[in-house]
């Protein structure tokens, strides 16, 4: 019981960290150092991610008819299968902004968790990005927004959104939807656009992830284990969907100068935190 109550508070803070560009990661680490989980090594390094499926799931809830470019058309008594082209395009345009990270993910998973999953990393990220949200919003570049709508998102401007999702993969603490924003915020993308094609951009991305470490796990779950993975997704699943609408709400009227002191606070709380503990 004690168990699943944590994987009910991993699931919360994986549902509201996910999708607000604040790192899950960052949270999660300090989470587990304040409330381990008591399970293995490997199955927590499996669980922080694909307790990720919970959040992707909320974004497809939501996003349903924005993202699904397949319908069925009767015509003369016939049915037939019909395809909305801008959404193939759209589609086609997170296919390539996806594929920087999948690369990373593929090839340099194991390496990149030994070199970079520590707190000093995710602290250092954290405070970088807090600076740069702050920077941005105060720049023209969040005030001269070219594009706001996905329609209009070039390949190219996809591509770059890509990098800028690659390095979330490589640095933890970037937070990939803070990283992705930052990107899309600097090539004259509005905050909205900016954030929607970040919360489409995560179904690849996160599912690829899931995937891979599922994989490397193997399917050999005990009871408790199966149990604690669906408890954890099933509250990220509902609190994301509470966390998206309230964020889309949100900058609508305000920027993300707010998330980027926040960034900049937790940074430093988790150096002096685990300075402390090395003393």
């Amino acid at each position: 019981m004690i168990e699943l109550i944590k994987a009910i508070i991993f699931g919360i803070v994986e549902g509201i960290t996910e999708w607000l560009p604040i790192s899950s990661t960052g949270h999660m680490i300090l989470l587990d150092e304040f409330m381990p989980l008591n399970v293995t090594p490997e199955f927590l390094e499996m669980f922080l991610v694909v307790i990720q499926l919970g959040a992707i799931l909320a974004v497809v809830v939501i996003y349903w008819k924005r993202l699904f470019p397949f319908g069925i058309e009767k015509e003369k008594g016939r049915s037939r299968l019909t395809a909305d082209r801008p959404m193939l395009i759209m589609w086609l345009k997170i296919i390539i902004a996806s594929v920087p990270a999948a690369i990373v993910g593929l090839f340099l998973d194991d390496w990149l968790n030994a070199m970079f999953y520590n707190y000093v990393t995710v602290a250092i990220m954290l405070i970088i990005f807090g600076v740069l949200f702050i920077v941005i919003e105060n720049s023209r570049f969040s005030k001269n927004a070219q594009v706001t709508s996905i329609a209009e998102i070039t390949y190219t401007a996809a591509l770059i959104i890509g990098v800028f999702q690659m390095i979330a993969a490589v640095f933890p603490g970037t937070s990939r939807s803070g990283a992705t924003i930052v990107g899309a915020l600097l090539i004259g993308i509005s905050r909205t656009t900016a954030a929607e094609f970040t919360f489409f951009l995560a179904i690849p991305a996160m599912l690829g992830g899931s995937a891979l470490k599922l994989v490397k796990f193997g399917f050999s779950f005990t009871s408790q284990e199966l149990l604690i993975l669906i408890v954890g997704m099933a509250v990220a699943f509902i609190v994301s969907i509470l966390a998206i609408k309230f964020l889309m709400t949100y900058i609508k009227k305000h920027d993300f100068k707010v998330f980027g002191w926040y960034r900049i606070v937790l940074g430093i709380l988790i150096l002096i935190w685990f300075a402390v503990q090395t003393f």
